[in-house]
Parts: structure tokens; C-alpha cells; sequence
């Protein structure tokens, strides 16, 4: 047990508790939303971390009033009217009795669905307690309580473990308990990012390969940047308190990024190859890309897409983070590969409102892109906790040089961002597939859909939030790519490959072409199947009178715009002209 430290009325400034830190800025190239006015990105994948504020630390407290971690105050300050779960200690002379009427009489001052009252012990003066933010706020300014602390889960000693509420929020700590681990066997999952730190605690050499690829300097062994070994522990880590979705898993690292988070699409697309080829040697059935194209496209014509395809045909289950140009809450145009992929597992970021055991009050966060793609499809697919995780990063990464406000102990830090949401679903598919190692893509994205826990965001986080325990239960999983795998045939040369000339043709002529994909019987107790997923949703908003094919695709005005060679190629990629105009600042 980890002793703390602090002064009544103040805010513990500790790795526990939490520091005051700088708000968040957006002005910068790396945070920005892409695609902003230069075509020199045409060809630049970015990752996907948001910067956003970490939780604000409050002195409001009187001096006299209870010590009060301050994420979990800042959280009930900012969300009144969300349930949290806590343990209220009394002060010393004061008995649980007195506590608990203070918890009772807190329901006539803050009406709301707080349960109040849980249980009254006697081993400490105090009570556990379902409280909402208000009357948490009010009931620490009371004199007579010592301190109000969260109610987390525990694992037993030697178990994996984690200080995250992630962890709890998505159920992956449902496998942390007794043996449930130690007999099944996990396919690997490969991270194409910056690199992996593989020497560290959090991975117990269970880096079985690492492939370097890219073509960008500056490229540190391991991993420069630090973001592909943070989103590695969130997948797979093992650490004491670190502990990701699939402690177990082995990984391979495809380094695809420089130090400063850029990657070349070509980069991207060649760790793709090395998958295929070398999947049934390392067991590879999930691919985790926390990265985005700067461009939008089309994903029948974007090659991005295409290679990702290829791999989910060829079995690999491939995640992808949805991006962080999301307006404000407000739904956008989901128009990036790899997440503008119909085929591929988009995952949204949910903010869990500091509420780990329901997904109920769970928001969309502000930052995390949800909408149409340009072709008509409703993205996320599913969503995950993105905000304020944290996860392990090399100390002499140019990540944690950044952001050093943001290290929470040596070799630590939290961001925030869809890129750090989907490596909980990567490390949940791999779980899925230890439990039904014959299944394919499809059927892993319907379990992980059909089970997926019903939020106040709707169709901002897809069908709803991540449930890895329930995923691994499901017998018979819907396949929500079923109307599009009619299009999938040979490519020429004994694989599969989508037929996009076919597809435009059919859905032009028939919106309700994608029917048979949420039609099905199969989904009917799925909460989200009526209301947001079912054809009409999809085809009233994207394709009357072919809004799209008019505008963006007849003859070449998409490809001359975009794509012809002469109109990025010699402006923007010779010498560095780029780089010093809209990188380096």
C-alpha cells in the first residue's frame, strides 16, 4: 500500500494526485487539424495524440475541509451531475454514523441519481458512498470529514494492475484476476508507429521483432518520439499500475516515424508488406495504427486503404485511431485513411467524465472526429477512453521533452488523444481471438460492436464505448461488413481485393445497397441497432442525389486536384521546402 502525503485544504501535487498544470494549445503543426491550406502534407501521416488540459487542480477547499484528490475533484466540479463511486472517512472523534448522515441528508440538498448511501464500517469511521460531483464538492467542505477518496478495484498481489479507470471502463481488467490469463494463448500484435522501448519492465521481452522503416531522419533506435511505446503499454503492457488491455500479448514494432511523429504514406504502406509477409512467423492477427493520412480520400482509391484492406483479408485485424479534428462535440467529415476505412475497426474517444464503472454518462471528447467518410459511412465504429491515460514513454523521448508537465513518474506520462483509445481495442481484439483463434476480422469487429456499452455520446462513439469481457463471450458474432464483402473478390494473383468500380456503381443506383449489414436478425438486441445504425441513417445523409459523385469525383477533379503528380510533387517535396514552411515551427 502506497502512502501519501498532504495538507488539509490543499491539493496533493504528487504522481497520485495530480499536478496543476498549463491548459491546452492547438496552434501548433503537430496539433493541428490536417489538411490546413498546404499540400505539402499530401503525403505525411501524423499520429494521433490531442493535447488537452489536464485535470485542473482546486484549492477551493477550506483549510478545515477534507483532503480530496484533486483529479477526482477537478472531475465532480466539472460534472456535477455524474455518479462517482467514493470512500468517505470521518475525521478522528467523528464515527461512521455521523458520516453516513451526512451522505443521507446530502440527497435533499442535491437531488439527483446518486444511490447515496452504500455501507457504514467499522474497521475505519467512515462509509462508501455513490455521490454525485455536487454533493461530492459539497460534502468536502464539511469540518468533520477527513477524506474522500475514489472507491477503485483491486487485483490480488503478483496480478496485473493498473491506476488507469480505462481499465476498468472497458472490462480488460476482467481478465487480470487468478488464472485467466496464464491459459490462453495471444496472437501477437503489431504496432506501426514510432517504435517500441523494448528493453523495458512493461513489456518483459514480449517484443518478439522489431522492424525499422522509415525513411525520415531524425529516427532514434527504439523509439525517439515515445508515442509507439505508449501505445504499446496500452495495448500489451504488464507493468505494476501500468498494465495494458492484453498484458500477455506478444508485439512486433514497425517503426514507421521520425522524432518529430511524421511518417511517409509509402513508410506506412511497406510496414503493411512486412505484416503480410511475416504474419504466420510471428502470428500477427492485429495491427494497431494510431496514425492518419493528411489528405482525405476516397477509401476506394486512397492506396493507404488499400494496404489495410489486403491485411484484413489476409486475416489481420486491423484498428485504427479516428482522428483528433473533431469540432467541438460537433460531428465532421471522417475523411482520412486508414479510419475512413468501411472495413477496419475506427475507434472514437469517449471521456469517461471520471466515472470508470459505467459508460453511461460517458461524453464524446471534444477533440474526436465522428461523421460520415466521403463515401457515406458512419464512423467510429466503436469508441474507447481517450482522455488523461497514461502509459510508458523513454525518458529521452522528444514526446516527454515536450510535455514534461505531463510526466507523471520516471518514464510515465499521459496524453490524450484517439491514438491512445484504439491500442485498448487492438489489445481487446487480440483477447477476442485468443478466445476464438478461427474467427475472422469480421466476426471480431461484430463481437467487439454487438457488446459494446451504450453512452450519452451515440453514434459520436460508434455504437458505444469498448467491452473487452463481454466481446470474448459472444458465440455467434453479426458481421457488420457484410453488404461490402460482396465486392471482394480475386485479385489476379491468388488474394482478395475490393472491387470499387462495382460498389460506386451499386450504391449510387440503390442507397439501401448496405442493408443486409444491420437488417440482420442477429443485431436486434444490440440498443444502438434501431435508432442510429440501420440503412436509412446511412443512406439519407450521404448518398441522395449523389451529393458526393457530382461535386468530388466526375471525370478529374478529384485526381488533378490531389493526386497528379505535378501537383505536390515538385512545389512541395523537393529539397525541404516544406518542412521549414510548416513543420518546424
Amino acid at each position: 500500500m502506497r502512502q501519501v502525503s498532504g495538507t488539509k485544504g490543499n491539493l496533493r501535487a504528487s504522481a497520485l494526485w495530480g499536478k496543476k498544470t498549463k491548459g491546452e494549445a492547438r496552434s501548433s503543426a503537430l496539433w493541428g487539424k490536417p489538411g490546413r491550406g498546404f499540400t505539402a502534407l499530401l503525403a505525411i501521416i501524423t499520429v494521433l495524440a490531442a493535447p488537452v488540459a489536464a485535470p485542473a487542480a482546486n484549492g477551493s477547499n477550506p483549510s478545515s475541509g477534507a483532503l480530496v484528490p484533486d483529479g477526482l475533484m477537478a472531475r465532480a466540479q466539472a460534472h456535477p451531475t455524474s455518479v462517482f463511486r467514493v470512500i468517505v472517512q470521518a475525521k478522528p472523534g467523528k464515527s461512521s454514523r455521523y458520516v453516513a448522515s451526512l451522505v443521507q441528508g446530502l440527497a435533499s440538498t442535491h437531488p439527483g441519481k446518486a444511490k447515496g448511501l452504500q455501507r457504514k464500517f467499522s474497521a475505519l469511521n467512515g462509509v462508501s458512498a455513490a455521490l454525485t460531483g455536487a454533493q461530492i464538492a459539497d460534502l468536502a467542505k464539511q469540518k468533520g470529514i477527513l477524506a474522500i477518496t475514489r472507491d477503485r478495484k483491486l487485483v490480488a498481489s503478483g496480478q496485473y494492475s493498473s491506476d488507469g479507470d480505462w481499465s476498468q471502463a472497458t472490462k480488460v481488467d476482467g481478465f487480470w484476476g487468478g488464472m485467466q490469463l496464464s491459459g490462453l494463448q495471444l496472437p501477437a500484435i503489431a504496432i506501426v508507429d514510432s517504435g517500441v522501448q523494448s528493453s523495458r519492465i512493461d513489456f518483459n521481452g514480449r517484443v518478439v521483432k522489431q522492424v525499422r522503416i522509415t525513411n525520415l531522419l531524425p529516427n532514434s533506435l527504439g523509439d525517439g518520439r515515445g508515442h509507439g511505446t505508449l501505445v504499446a503499454g496500452i495495448a500489451a503492457g504488464s507493468a505494476s499500475r501500468y498494465a495494458g488491455a492484453a498484458p500477455t500479448a506478444p508485439i512486433v514494432s514497425l517503426d514507421v516515424m521520425d522524432d518529430n511523429g511524421m511518417a511517409l504514406t509509402s513508410d506506412v504502406i511497406a510496414a503493411a508488406d512486412w505484416i503480410l509477409q511475416n504474419k504466420a512467423a510471428y502470428n500477427i492477427r492485429v495491427a494497431n495504427f494510431s496514425l492518419q493520412s493528411s489528405t482525405p480520400a476516397t477509401f476506394a482509391y486512397d492506396p493507404l486503404d488499400a494496404a489495410v484492406e489486403k491485411l484484413w483479408f489476409n486475416g489481420v485485424v486491423v484498428v485504427a485511431a479516428a482522428g483528433n479534428y473533431g469540432d467541438n462535440g460537433q460531428p465532421t467529415t471522417v475523411a482520412y485513411a486508414p479510419g475512413n476505412d468501411p472495413f477496419v475497426i475506427t475507434v472514437g474517444a469517449s471521456d469517461m467524465n471520471g466515472t470508470a464503472y459505467t459508460a453511461a454518462d460517458d461524453s464524446v471528447a471534444p477533440w474526436s472526429a465522428f461523421g460520415y467518410t466521403l463515401d457515406g459511412f458512419a464512423k467510429p465504429d466503436i469508441g474507447a477512453p481517450g482522455r488523461y491515460i497514461v502509459g510508458p514513454v523513454p525518458l529521452t523521448s522528444t514526446m516527454a521533452k515536450e510535455h514534461p508537465e505531463r510526466v507523471t513518474s520516471s518514464g510515465y506520462m499521459w496524453m490524450s488523444g484517439t491514438s491512445f483509445a484504439a491500442p485498448m481495442v487492438s489489445g481487446s481484439a487480440a483477447l477476442v481471438l485468443a478466445y476464438h483463434p478461427n474467427w475472422t476480422p469480421d466476426q471480431v469487429k461484430g463481437a467487439l460492436m454487438l457488446t459494446a456499452q451504450p453512452t450519452a455520446a451515440g453514434t459520436a462513439l460508434g455504437v458505444g464505448e469498448l467491452n473487452a469481457k463481454a466481446a470474448t463471450q459472444v458465440s455467434s458474432p453479426p458481421n457488420p461488413n457484410k453488404a461490402l464483402n460482396q465486392f471482394v473478390g480475386s485479385d489476379g494473383s491468388g488474394g482478395l481485393a475490393f472491387d470499387s468500380a462495382s460498389w460506386a456503381n451499386t450504391a449510387q443506383a440503390d442507397a439501401s445497397w448496405n442493408s443486409a449489414s444491420w437488417n440482420s436478425a442477429s443485431w436486434a438486441n444490440a440498443s444502438w441497432a434501431n435508432a442510429s445504425w440501420n440503412s436509412a441513417s446511412w443512406a439519407n445523409a450521404s448518398w441522395n442525389s449523389a451529393s458526393w459523385a457530382a461535386a468530388s469525383w466526375n471525370s478529374a477533379s478529384w485526381a488533378a486536384a490531389s493526386w497528379a503528380a505535378a501537383s505536390w510533387a515538385a512545389a512541395s517535396w523537393n529539397a525541404a521546402s516544406w518542412a521549414a514552411a510548416s513543420w518546424n515551427q
